[in-house]
């Protein structure tokens, strides 16, 4: 059995991975999810904080034997805004406005899925922090540790920032030689670190999306695989046979600390099923790529209230949202 994530990191990775603030002027707000008694100096570099406490659970028995009980979670979400004023035209309290918003509007619409987590390269350039693509021609399938692999440049990134029919390409005229692709995304968390990533012994199951297809002179295809960091091979092959763009999917439910590696890295490969003839090129084609990934922990989240909660005592004046977050998930035991 999975381990039970921490809700608190459930919750900071949920919003995470979601909340999304527009500035007056056009970009986006920068943001940071940490946990409760955050360094105040990373205002400095944030527009926007968001911190929950470490939550109180109460145990309810829902039959006399108390085989089937619930356990209910109710923590303490703060937001903090102290708006960049050099490079924003909004006001801190615009900006709190704006954020408080966002938050609710994440716990609303994932309300029933707090414990799935979703990864693209949606707005994501070159040398990417977390998750980054690389392309590469051979006629074998290399590892992800080859160092025949090359990043995409930031204009090819943004080809498969969503699914609009606009690809990026690898092709080859080698003989023998395959057009291959290789994407990287942090699901897991490395020993040590202090982020919002999963444990990998929390989670349920991966599913990737590949979107795309190939060419070749043997014939149309593309084949997905993703890394075994166990046994060090690729595996769990999924192929298509079309010469426009199909959709191809692996689902993980079992063995899943097999493929996140040390660093909390999964790894996908995509490759043209035939290699090049020498003239003819093999092409593979990508328009988007997504992993979904599930964690044993709550079932349900959403905000019980919320109130503002300005620090005035300070100059400048800190501007704050206190959210009651509650959570709970269902427990049947076995004796």
């Amino acid at each position: 059995m999975s381990e039970f994530e921490d809700p608190q990191v459930t919750i900071l990775r949920l919003v995470e991975n979601n909340f999304r603030v527009v500035l007056d002027s056009g970009g986006l707000a920068s943001f940071k999810c940490a946990p409760e008694n955050i360094d105040r100096e990373l205002l400095k570099n944030y527009d926007v904080t968001f911190t929950v406490s470490t939550p109180e659970c109460n145990a309810r028995k829902l039959t006399l034997c108390g085989k089937t009980r619930v356990r209910d979670y109710a923590m303490k979400g703060v937001l903090t805004c102290q708006v960049k004023l050099k490079t924003s035209a909004d006001t801190p309290q615009t900006m709190r406005s704006k954020a408080t918003e966002s938050v609710l509007a994440v716990l609303q619409q994932n309300r029933r899925l707090p414990y799935q987590s979703i990864y693209n390269f949606y707005a994501m350039g070159a040398a990417a922090e977390t998750h980054r693509a690389y392309d590469a021609a051979a006629t074998t399938e290399l590892a992800p540790s080859s160092s025949s692999w090359a990043e995409l440049s930031s204009a090819n990134y943004a080809k498969i920032w969503a699914l609009d029919a606009v690809d990026h390409s690898k092709s080859t005229s080698v003989l023998n030689q395959y057009g291959l692709m290789l994407f990287r995304f942090k699901i897991g968390l490395k020993a040590g670190e202090l982020r919002n990533e999963a444990r990998e012994q929390c989670l349920t199951s991966i599913s990737i999306a590949f979107t795309g297809y190939g060419t070749a002179p043997g014939g149309n295809g593309l084949t997905l695989k993703i890394w075994n960091s166990t046994t060090s091979a690729w595996g769990n092959t999924q192929t298509g046979t079309a010469g426009t763009d199909e959709t191809l999917t692996i689902a993980l439910t079992s063995s899943l600390t097999d493929y996140v590696d040390a660093n909390g890295y999964l790894w996908v490969l995509a490759r043209t099923t035939n290699p090049s003839d020498g003239g003819t090129p093999a092409v593979a084609y990508c328009d988007f790529i997504q992993v979904t990934t599930q964690v044993n922990g709550i079932k349900f989240a959403d905000y019980r209230n919320f109130r503002n909660v300005d620090e005035t005592r300070v100059k400048p004046y800190v501007y704050k949202a206190e959210f009651t977050i509650v959570a709970w998930l269902y427990e049947s035991l076995t004796t």
